[in-house]
């Protein structure tokens, strides 16, 4: 038919691109924890999270969100990766988080900044950075092999706290050590990413006027409970989509 089409020199259209074939893999943060609309209570999917968001919004096709509450990098690797197969096009990571026990150390030291044992869980944390490196390296290498088609996306996290709007020293001294930290984290991520030949996208730009003690916030409080505190909100996780989005994150070569 298009060669008759050809013959008396009638356009042919061309034929669809087919949708990007998306997995997300990671930790909570990539799960949707703390965006509300919960697909289930086992890792908290949420419909707000941001692969969700890239579901409805480009032309990707969610395969699977095979991210969940509390997953390690490697609990991503052992755990995930039988979602990946060689028609995946796309997959997208936030792990780390948990590597440095940072929701442990969160609800040790927001009650008590200045007590030893907010300084010996930070000072941990801070310790286990070292090895996040190496181990996200080695879980793309793992998921390459999964899914050697597809474009790697690591992000990072956001910070957390506004300094300025601190009401204590101890607070704004905290504060501005928790950002360091994640400064720190997101560094580590971002060489692995650089080693690793896959892509990385920071969100703190994004986030910057929106963190848990803004007037505006897209980090919940540790109001929120033990679950959702310190992670996105809905109108954070659409802030994650965005600065993918601008990265080109969702963009891969078109299939025929």
């Amino acid at each position: 038919m298009a060669t008759l089409a050809l013959a008396l020199g009638l356009a042919v259209p061309a034929e669809a691109a087919r949708p990007t074939a998306y997995v997300a893999l990671g930790d909570s943060y990539a799960a949707g924890v703390g965006g509300g609309s919960y697909q289930d209570l086992d890792c908290y999917r949420s419909e707000n999270g941001y692969p969700a968001e890239a579901d409805e919004s480009k032309s990707v096709l969610l395969a699977a969100n095979a991210a969940c509450s509390g997953a390690t990098i490697a609990d991503v690797t052992t755990k995930q990766l039988k979602r990946l197969n060689t028609g995946i096009t796309l997959v997208t990571i936030t792990a780390g988080g948990n590597d440095i026990n940072s929701t442990a150390v969160l609800f040790t030291c927001v009650p008590d900044p200045a007590s030893i044992q907010c300084a010996e869980a930070f000072g941990s944390a801070v310790a286990m950075i070292g090895q996040v490196e190496g181990r996200v390296v080695d879980m793309v290498e793992a998921v390459r092999a999964q899914a050697p088609e597809a474009k790697i996306v690591l992000t990072g996290y956001p910070y957390l706290f506004d300094p300025s709007k601190g009401t204590t020293p101890q607070e704004v001294v905290f504060m501005t050590t928790v950002n360091t930290a994640i400064t720190e984290l997101n560094g580590a991520i971002a060489r692995a990413a650089d080693t690793s030949e896959a892509e990385f996208v920071d969100v703190t730009d994004e986030f910057a006027p929106h963190a848990s003690n803004s007037p505006v916030p897209w980090i919940n409080g540790p109001e929120a409970g033990t679950t959702e505190a310190f992670h996105p909100n809905a109108a954070g996780y659409l802030g994650y989509y965005k600065a993918l989005d601008a990265a080109n994150a969702y963009a891969t070569p078109a299939t025929p």
